[in-house]
């Protein structure tokens, strides 16, 4: 009768351990779950605007190199002899005054575009820690929940590993710790 008393009892503590862990890991899950979600948003505006800044840069750089070479036949012209010298001075100054233009506005968009691509990176960096999070968390609840059947510690202890390296990459999502293993980031990338 003992035994079956000290059975129930580590029983009892077993699935008592199991349920508080499966609680905390499921409410870090699911707080992650929200800053990851806010963080794709993030990463889904920087790649639009991204992408809207490097099709800038090139419009200017083809609005440039249109007028480089209206200048360039404009001048090709005066040597021809026959042209009316105030109108073509009017019209190398116009294209003058847009290639400076336009060469000003293709270094600031490449300086915006270039910006907005690392702020890509370093949100996709926080990323990669909350789905690392989110992995790890979850085999942890899996192998929590295995425990609790076939009736093993060990298991549970093997849970909390999990569960720890889980909530390791869920505190440097949060806190922005440069902390993210490359061959794991790689592993579960593209």
């Amino acid at each position: 009768m003992d035994a079956d008393v000290k059975t129930e009892g580590s029983d009892k503590k077993l699935n008592d351990l199991v349920a508080v862990t499966v609680v905390i890991l499921s409410v870090l899950l699911a707080v992650a779950n929200i800053k990851d979600t806010n963080i794709g948003q993030a990463m889904q505006k920087a790649k639009a605007d991204s992408v809207d800044a490097w099709a800038e840069y090139q419009a200017a750089r083809i609005k440039m190199h249109v007028d480089e070479n209206g200048l360039s036949q404009l001048r090709l012209l005066e040597t021809a002899g026959n042209y009316d010298q105030a109108l073509a001075a009017k019209q190398a100054a116009e294209y003058e005054a847009d290639i400076k233009k336009y060469v000003g506005r293709s270094k600031e968009t490449r300086a915006k575009a270039e910006r907005l691509e690392k702020e890509y990176d370093r949100l996709n960096f926080r990323d990669d820690q909350f789905d690392m999070s989110d992995a790890f968390m979850s085999i942890a609840i899996a192998v929590a929940a295995v425990a609790a059947l076939v009736d093993k510690f060990a298991l549970l202890y093997l849970a909390w590993a999990s569960g720890l390296a889980g909530l390791s990459f869920w505190i440097a999502g949060f806190t922005g710790l440069n902390f993210r293993p490359e061959w794991l980031a790689q592993l579960l990338g593209t």
